[in-house]
């Protein structure tokens, strides 16, 4: 059977259980989650979860807070130009009338929980989930992205690699920051072949802190789909703050579909709502069927 391999975003390290119960968890979480949008069993919904959390946080100093905008900005000093470049791509994208995230003289933490608390406002969200995710967002993909040859940024796309490798994929789902340790995993790695990329909330076109450092770099402002790559789906919630600017299109002109659609209206970049969406059962299904056997009314 045909392994659906899962890529997990931001905010998923568990520091208090292996690497492999990890994978057992989530696996398990996945395919119960997909299982529901399909209409079908979990058990017929093959998803093994490629964890690569623990190798971005191995050796770090532990945030003491969600929220610790300080300490943030201590261990990764760019992060200010970084959520400046992404509050003004968010502002154009959604229309919300930010203030502006930072000024020359003025320290980032301030400005930052007032440009959380507006962006909360403005879209009736939690105040404090949405500081505690624009902290854990921000500092992963600072992590993952400390450069072209950074020990945990290798370790993390050779983690998700070796899982395709292993599991004989030929689908592979990728979520937030997962989609661009499975971009650049399946551009390192051109013999691997998979029928489906589909990411989902992806900030691969989020320009300066992340489509301007990918490996390998963007040619003429256009990223290009991994070798292996025979489809490629993009889906983003109307209302994901990390899936901006859009179209995702116009900075990957070969994927062959990008998807806009409301997911979740009031539960922001969650996985669990993508992956129980009607559109990511509409894309994951002919493979599906294709491998079980399931035909017609037997996936009721």
């Amino acid at each position: 059977m045909t392994a659906f391999v899962a890529v997990h975003g931001v905010g998923h390290y568990r520091s208090a259980l292996s690497p492999a119960d990890v994978v057992t968890a989530r696996s398990a979480v996945w395919a119960k989650d997909l299982a529901i949008g399909l209409g079908t069993a979990a058990e017929h919904v093959p998803v093994t979860y490629a964890y690569y959390a623990h190798h971005l946080h191995l050796g770090r100093p532990v945030a003491q807070g969600a929220e610790d905008f300080d300490q943030l900005e201590r261990e990764h000093p760019h992060v200010v130009e970084d959520i400046t470049h992404w509050a003004e791509l968010l502002d154009d994208s959604l229309s919300l009338r930010l203030p502006p995230p930072a000024t020359a003289q003025g320290r980032l933490a301030v400005p930052l929980r007032q440009l959380a608390s507006t962006i909360s406002e403005r879209l009736s969200l939690d105040g404090r989930l949405t500081r505690a995710f624009i902290a854990t967002f921000f500092r992963d993909v600072a992590r993952y992205l400390g450069g072209p040859d950074d020990a945990a940024r290798v370790a993390a796309r050779e983690e998700v690699a070796g899982v395709i490798s292993s599991t004989g994929a030929r689908v592979v789902i990728a979520h937030s920051l997962g989609s661009v340790v499975a971009y650049e995993a399946l551009h390192a790695h051109p013999e691997l072949e998979i029928d489906l990329l589909l990411t989902l909330g992806s900030p691969l076109a989020l320009r300066h802190g992340v489509f301007d450092r990918l490996s390998p770099a963007p040619l003429a402002g256009a990223g290009e789909r991994p070798p292996g790559v025979h489809r490629w789906i993009n889906l983003s919630d109307h209302g994901d703050i990390v899936a901006v600017p859009r179209p995702f299109k116009r900075r990957f002109p070969m994927v062959d579909l990008d998807l806009s659609a409301s997911i979740a209206p009031f539960d922001f970049h969650r996985v669990t709502p993508y992956l129980r969406s009607s559109v990511v059962a509409a894309a994951l299904a002919p493979y599906l069927v294709q491998d079980t056997g399931i035909r017609g009314s037997d996936a009721n």
